[in-house]
């Protein structure tokens, strides 16, 4: 079962509604779109809009600027969208306590899910600890011929990072019917994943995830110590192989490099995971992440273009942007898989 935490809302201070309220009235009084075009942006009703920005008003939001707590978000969210020509962008508040960052990220990525699921979609998901955090903000609700597709093999060993876990959780959760790779993430050469990926039952849930509607994902960093580490996929000898390669993460457990493209090193050729480039033809791919750590990776996954949705922390956000401007030097890629530095979350 997973342990009891905090509420986004109890960590952040703020909730949903001021976001929302936030948002449009930096939309409106600084963005200079109107109601209808702010509207068509969040997925509201104009009268919805219009309640929002008497809200801003009311809890004095509005003077001569926006001057919301999530002000600074909102103009980030906008640079993002702008910047990597995503569908939407959501920025949280980057908190004292970095541990609590993967939960207020979850929390976020859980509530855009939510707002997006439909009867009759099919839905992938990856792996990661943010990424089962955000399950807790999924509303419980039944769907109509909802699915949920793993978009790699699994763990051999319990975990809650597990994707088994997490496509299970889900599904669950809308009432869906789910489908796992019945194979592990990563085998033990390049011949075993050859053998797995002839199976039939194997390439019926590939073909499912690579015609997903929907994905939601997370990436990985190569920083010490990684949750590819921590879960026995990969050892630090091979961490500082990846590296010497040029690999700064992971996405859908392939190893990228800082421009996004897939590496050339044997452990890519043991994947059992929906490459990357397959992300590309899914309508909408949400890739919620933040920490340090992950700025190059998450640089890399956005210039290649394989994600349109992006749910991050302001300070991520803003490392994110300095790295596309070139003003900041990419982050983990000479650092050793043995360095003692903490990784972000």
């Amino acid at each position: 079962m997973d342990m009891e935490l905090p509420s986004a809302e109890e960590l952040s201070g703020f909730d949903p509604e001021e976001q929302l309220a936030t948002r449009a009235a930096w939309l409106y009084f600084v963005g200079s779109n109107t109601q209808a075009e702010i509207g068509k942006k969040l997925g509201l009703t104009r009268v919805r809009i219009n309640r929002l920005l008497a809200l801003a008003r009311e809890q004095g939001l509005v003077q001569i600027k926006v001057t919301g707590r999530l002000a600074d978000c909102v103009s980030l969210e906008e640079q993002l969208k702008e910047r990597f020509m995503l569908h939407h962008a959501v920025v949280v508040p980057t908190p004292l306590n970095r541990n609590q960052l993967p939960y207020l990220i979850g929390n976020a990525a859980g509530h855009y899910l939510g707002s997006q699921l439909k009867d009759g979609m099919s839905v992938g998901v990856g792996w990661g600890r943010t990424l089962r955090y955000s399950l807790r903000s999924v509303p419980r609700r039944l769907y109509k011929d909802l699915s949920v597709v793993s978009l790699m093999g699994g763990l051999t060993q319990a975990s809650l990072v597990n994707p088994h876990e997490t496509a299970s959780h889900l599904a669950d959760i809308v009432g869906a019917q789910c489908y796992y790779i019945a194979a592990p993430a990563l085998t033990d050469s390049e011949a075993t994943r050859d053998i797995f990926l002839k199976q039939s039952m194997v390439r019926d849930v590939f073909e499912r995830g690579a015609k997903v509607d929907l994905a939601l994902l997370s990436v990985g960093e190569l920083t010490h110590p990684n949750t590819m580490m921590q879960v026995g996929l990969i050892s630090n000898a091979e961490a500082t192989s990846l590296l010497k390669a040029g690999a700064v993460g992971d996405i859908c457990v392939h190893w990228i490099d800082a421009a996004g493209e897939v590496i050339d090193h044997p452990l890519n050729r043991r994947v059992i995971a929906l490459p990357p480039n397959k992300l590309k033809s899914i309508p909408r791919v949400i890739l919620a992440s933040g920490g340090r750590s992950k700025v190059t990776v998450l640089y890399g996954a956005l210039f290649a273009g394989f994600v349109n949705v992006l749910v991050t922390d302001e300070q991520t956000a803003r490392g994110v942007l300095d790295r596309a401007d070139g003003r900041r030097q990419p982050l983990a890629v000479s650092q050793s898989a043995g360095s003692q530095r903490k990784a972000g979350s």
